[in-house]
């Protein structure tokens, strides 16, 4: 495994500057925690969601992902795409693409029947950077590594992050 310093964070994760955040800092199991900054997303130019109200999940070596209340989303942008995956901690996780290019692949997220401690999120979607253009307060977010991920990294997070190359054993 790792060592240790005596903080959460082993001893190759970088340290926080002043207003920053370690995701080894973040708990196991996750927490989900109110966030009132604008998160945008759009695709292709066109808005697909903007919101004041996002849930930001946060889990230990993960940026965060953030849900977007579906009120605040243009669902007719969107429709189901296939397939589904199991979280240990929400449950099963059912995709959406974009109505104007099905077939090319999911581009968000949701559990439509969350796990009790993770409830909050129902009627919420979070969007994969990687395949949308998303905004946290005008920031453009880099994508989480790793394809499947959906964690949005801002200048505020700092890792290594899950997903890097050589983190499969975490």
């Amino acid at each position: 495994m790792w060592a240790f310093d005596g903080s959460r964070r082993p001893r190759f994760a970088a340290a926080p500057g002043p207003g920053q955040e370690s995701v080894w800092d973040y708990p196991r199991p996750p927490r989900l925690v109110p966030d009132d900054r604008h998160v945008t997303v759009s695709a292709g130019g066109v808005p697909v969601a903007s919101t004041r109200r996002a849930l930001r999940l946060l889990e230990t070596a993960s940026p965060p992902s953030f849900y977007l209340p579906v009120a605040d989303i243009d669902m007719r942008l969107l429709v189901a795409a296939p397939g589904s995956s199991y979280c240990e901690w929400k449950g099963t996780a059912s995709y959406w693409q974009l109505a104007a290019s099905p077939g090319t692949g999911p581009v968000a997220w949701c559990y439509a029947d969350p796990a009790a401690a993770f409830g909050a999120i129902r009627d919420h979607l979070a969007f994969y950077p990687a395949r949308v253009d998303c905004h946290v307060d005008g920031e453009r977010v880099r994508p989480q590594p790793g394809g499947f991920y959906g964690g949005c990294i801002t200048r505020e997070i700092v890792g290594p992050f899950k997903g890097e190359p050589g983190t499969s054993h975490w």
